[in-house]
């Protein structure tokens, strides 16, 4: 086991009236996945990575959404992801690209881009 030192910043929000602050604390580590399960037990160790691993490919998820990639694409690159193993990136259909920004931007935002593409429709 080691002590490691976690940082922790809270910036500043003048409108919520918090001010900056930082804390250090240490904290006991595992050195081998032996020590880990020792320590902490298998369950908890599965069940955090589980946890940690769902969050990693949710944001895969939504930032593919975000780009226009294709749920069918996305499915066949992330169905044999693994843990701890970066996805690769897919391919971004311009056009789904532009829809799926154009659906979740604010009415002000959408009439913006509407603006935008007619002007370059326009040339």
């Amino acid at each position: 086991m080691i002590q490691k030192v976690v940082d922790a910043k809270v910036p500043e929000n003048k409108e919520k009236g918090i001010d900056a602050m930082t804390a250090s604390v240490s904290v006991n580590y595992a050195e081998t996945i032996e020590e880990a399960v020792e320590m902490y037990g298998a369950d908890a160790i599965l069940t955090n990575a589980f946890a940690n691993w769902r969050v990693t490919v949710q944001s895969n998820i939504r930032g593919a959404l975000k780009r226009g990639e294709a749920i069918e694409s996305i499915q066949a690159r992330l169905a044999d992801s693994k843990m701890g193993v970066a996805a690769t990136g897919g391919k971004t259909d311009p056009v789904q690209g532009f829809l799926a920004v154009f659906q979740s931007a604010t009415p002000e935002k959408q009439a913006e881009m509407l603006a935008d593409l007619k002007k370059r429709a326009a040339k």
